[in-house]
């Protein structure tokens, strides 16, 4: 019997690693945010975009690397890199390029900017990506579900992740509690008549 639980534990074990070499390594963390309309990711290569391009029709790319930070873990993106995807999608025709350089925790003229373009019904299908796909890519999706969806904030912030919990998105963390506080156009707009 302990023989046959530590076999089941070391099958999820591998199927959850190869799962995240997976995501991570082949399909650059891509996921649909909501079908036909918006997806995130991280670094896709230059020379697989138009894969990617062509088979979620996707018309705009929001790169949200920041290149140029001391912080070389959650932004280790190069500014050759972003020239690069840069060429390689004004090669795709009809497809939009937006660079909005932002933060882990986005400032309000980013969050501006990419509202600009999400508002914009000619820009989708959108990506959104940043460098993993898994900080940035994951916080303006969110901004995406709540502005766009009329998503609860805490609902937003809990679906970024399996697991919220112990992530940078909970409670308690920067992420967490940026996208907790965060308040949408629309209750503006409520609290700016009452």
């Amino acid at each position: 019997m302990k023989k046959k639980i530590g076999l089941l534990v070391l099958l999820i074990v591998v199927a959850g690693v190869g799962k995240y070499v997976y995501d991570m390594n082949i399909n650059h963390n891509f996921e649909t945010i909501t079908e036909g309309k918006v997806y995130k990711s991280g670094v896709i290569p230059p020379d697989e975009i138009e894969s990617y391009v062509k088979k979620y029709n996707i018309k705009s790319i929001v790169d949200l690397r920041m290149p140029g930070t001391n912080d070389l873990v959650l932004n280790p993106e190069q500014p050759g890199e972003l020239q690069q995807e840069k060429e390689a999608v004004a090669k795709i025709k009809g497809v939009n390029y937006y660079s909005n350089p932002s933060d882990q925790v986005p400032t309000q003229d980013k969050v501006d900017s990419f509202l600009k373009i999400m508002d914009n019904p000619d820009n989708y299908p959108v990506l959104i990506h940043c460098y993993h796909g898994t900080g940035r890519a994951e916080m303006y999706s969110a901004l995406y579900r709540i502005e766009y969806e009329d998503a609860d904030r805490d609902d937003a912030r809990e679906r970024t992740r399996f697991l919220t919990k112990w992530s940078s998105f909970d409670l308690g963390k920067p992420k967490g509690d940026y996208l907790h506080a965060y308040e949408s156009r629309k209750e503006k707009a409520k609290l700016a008549t009452k």
